[in-house]
């Protein structure tokens, strides 16, 4: 079931969803949102065995992927915007729906690996922390997240997610409680030191393939369409001019949504360097590794407050990761979708044991 589009909005009205005298925390949204999801538990696995390995030889290439992540979110943005409509509502009706359930097929499949593995990590963080079932805390976890989703309004997950970017500053405490050499590690930050060998070739491609990530494409797009009908624009904008205070809100949200997450990655990529590495522990594959390698090295407090952040961006990303699935797949077959419904009005979207057109498919 399509939404109808509602008639063109004046620019004065568009200029009113965004009060010039707003202040900056209250244009922060999908932007902010989808960069804290960027640092999932599988995210901070590739920064710690980065960092683990090669020190702070590789953090800049958080610098390096830095425009490249603003300008294609915020292009994604732009469409959800602009158009009224999510990504995959968009290639529907300009491909053929062949390429486009290839697209989303591929989406679907990387998303699920990597739900599980943020669920797992999750898991294994509150094991390390508490003790107990590292399986039932990994499934209870995933029913939380379920749950949220289908129970919380919009307005209030959107809300709880945004204040749940706080929980990424835990790596910055980590950094401040161990000893950093801060000129070593800001030269390699700023000064790129690129070497041609086959390790720290597929250390760059799991880095840029970590940071700018299919689903935050498809997410951001979504939430801001999301957003659009929360204020009850609906519809689409017709011209830039119209949609200007849209456009600068998008261009300031993502712009320190993808800064304060790739700043976040490079101060895990100092943690991990700072103890790890220079304790000779070089070999580490998931984030709960990482937590675990830094109890004995730097404390049980840097331990403790990893292990917190771990299970903090889970819940921040699982749903992310989740909900961008969600559209994609709902937008291709025109289910009627969106957070801000109720169960009952959008079981197809909410509820995947229902995909009942995922025959469609074969």
């Amino acid at each position: 079931m399509e939404r109808t589009e509602d008639p063109i909005m004046s620019t004065k009205k568009l200029a009113d969803e965004v009060p010039k005298e707003a202040g900056l925390l209250r244009r922060l949204g999908p932007g902010l949102i989808t960069g804290a999801a960027d640092d999932d538990p599988s995210g901070i696995a590739t920064y710690s065995q980065v960092g683990a390995q090669f020190g702070f030889g590789l953090a800049w290439t958080m610098l390096f992927s830095l425009p490249f992540m603003i300008s294609i979110q915020e292009i994604s943005g732009r469409i959800g915007c602009v158009t009224g409509r999510g990504i995959a509502d968009n290639l529907r009706r300009h491909y053929p729906a062949s390429l486009v359930r290839g697209i989303v097929l591929l989406l679907l499949i990387a998303n699920t690996i990597n739900l599980g593995a943020d669920l797992g990590a999750m898991g294994a963080a509150l094991k390390l922390l508490i003790g107990g079932s590292q399986h039932l805390y990994t499934v209870g976890f995933g029913i939380i997240c379920v749950l949220a989703e289908i129970l919380i309004s919009y307005a209030a997950y959107a809300r709880t997610l945004k204040w749940l970017t706080i929980v990424l500053f835990a790596y910055v405490a980590v950094v401040f409680s161990v000893h950093l050499d801060w000129r070593t590690a800001l030269h390699a930050t700023f000064v790129p030191n690129l070497i041609l060998s086959h390790d720290n070739a597929m250390a760059l491609v799991a880095v840029l393939g970590t940071t700018i990530s299919p689903y935050l494409f498809f997410w951001q797009s979504a939430l801001e369409v999301e957003e659009r009908h929360r204020r009850g624009s609906g519809g689409c904008c017709m011209s830039q001019g119209e949609a200007a205070p849209q456009i600068r809100r998008i261009r300031t949200d993502t712009m320190i949504g993808m800064l304060v997450s790739n700043v976040i990655a490079i101060f895990i990529i100092y943690a991990t360097a700072a103890t790890l590495h220079a304790s000779g522990v070089t070999n580490i594959q998931t984030s709960s590794q990482a937590a675990e390698a830094l109890r004995p090295i730097a404390g049980r407090f840097t331990f403790a407050v990893f292990s917190t952040g771990i299970l903090g961006v889970g819940l921040l990303a699982v749903p992310v990761l989740a909900g961008s699935s969600a559209y994609a797949l709902a937008e291709t077959f025109r289910w009627r979708e969106g957070l801000n419904r109720k169960f009952e009005q959008a079981r197809l979207f909410m509820e995947p044991s229902r995909y009942r057109r995922w025959l469609a498919w074969r």
